[in-house]
């Protein structure tokens, strides 16, 4: 079992920055892929980027390549999400999960995660 929250979402301008982060308490966190989606509203949840148990592997959505980087700190049992050359297209409620299990092509699909947290918002506006 894990638990999972979401710290960080603010306000920010276009081409601004802003990391995010997700605190997990509970068992398992070391051998949990971790993966962040985010959702708008009127939008389904998308994927945006993910990262193995052992942060060696890394997975990202095409919108999102070259500007934000997923990382963790296992000893912390933290998630990060570095966003730059944010947009508003951006703008979302940012979900944390914790997959059990999976291939890096499931880590990318929501339906396969078992954990999830509450999100954080995250909007973008001049």
């Amino acid at each position: 079992q894990a638990q999972l929250v979401e710290s960080g979402g603010a306000l920010a301008q276009p081409g601004g920055s802003l990391r995010i982060s997700c605190a997990a308490t509970g068992r398992g966190f070391r051998t949990f892929n971790m993966g962040w989606f985010r959702q708008a509203p009127g939008r389904e949840r998308e994927f945006v980027a993910a990262i193995n148990w052992s942060g060696e592997n890394t997975a990202a959505a095409d919108s999102v390549k070259g500007r934000f980087r997923i990382s963790r700190d296992n000893a912390k049992k933290i998630v990060y999400l570095q966003m730059s050359m944010l947009n508003p297209d951006d703008t979302g409620l940012y979900l944390c999960a914790a997959q059990k299990m999976g291939s890096l092509a499931e880590m990318q699909r929501s339906d396969k995660y078992d954990y999830w947290g509450q999100g954080t918002q995250v909007t973008v506006t001049s």
